[in-house]
């Protein structure tokens, strides 16, 4: 069979002519159009929402008082802080094999604290560790550094409002 032929009439994916990017209506609002036959990478830009139970920080407010919450929470972030950064380290060094307790770590803890987002990045991060997925593992640790910056903003929002 001639391979020209084979592959003649079938629409490929590369054909800018043919190429129009679709945002989905309730979905993906955070996707530009590009100009058709634009050959501009598409930037994806997150909405910056987080998943946040603040059910734990009433809790913990209401138990411990307002300054010893806060000496509490600062020193957790303080410490999904140090995880992340060791995340980063052994990332940049391969060191693959020590990056599964710090994900698992900033999993747990930041669930304990209604930062459900995190966690579950974090769990994400250590599932690409089991699966030595490379590719996945960078994008899923991008995420959760991502997050855990947007978590910070609304744990003091939070704080701030109440």
């Amino acid at each position: 069979m001639n391979f020209e032929r084979y592959f003649d009439g079938i629409s490929t994916f590369w054909e800018l002519s043919s190429f129009r990017p679709v945002c989905m209506e309730h979905e993906t609002s955070f996707i530009e159009q590009a100009a058709v036959g634009d050959n501009a990478v598409i930037t994806l830009r997150c909405a910056g929402m987080l998943h946040f139970d603040s059910a734990p920080l009433n809790r913990l407010f209401q138990e411990k008082g307002a300054a010893t919450a806060e000496d509490i929470i600062c020193r957790i972030l303080e410490d999904i802080a140090r995880q992340l950064d060791s995340l980063q380290d052994d990332l940049e060094h391969c060191a693959f094999q020590t990056m599964l307790k710090p994900a698992r770590r900033i999993g747990l803890v930041a669930d304990q604290i209604g930062l459900t987002e995190v966690s579950i990045a974090a769990y994400h991060v250590a599932n690409c560790l089991t699966q030595k997925d490379g590719i996945a593992l960078a994008a899923t640790l991008a995420r959760l550094e991502r997050g855990f910056d947007i978590a910070v903003v609304e744990i003091w929002n939070f704080r701030d409002s109440g």
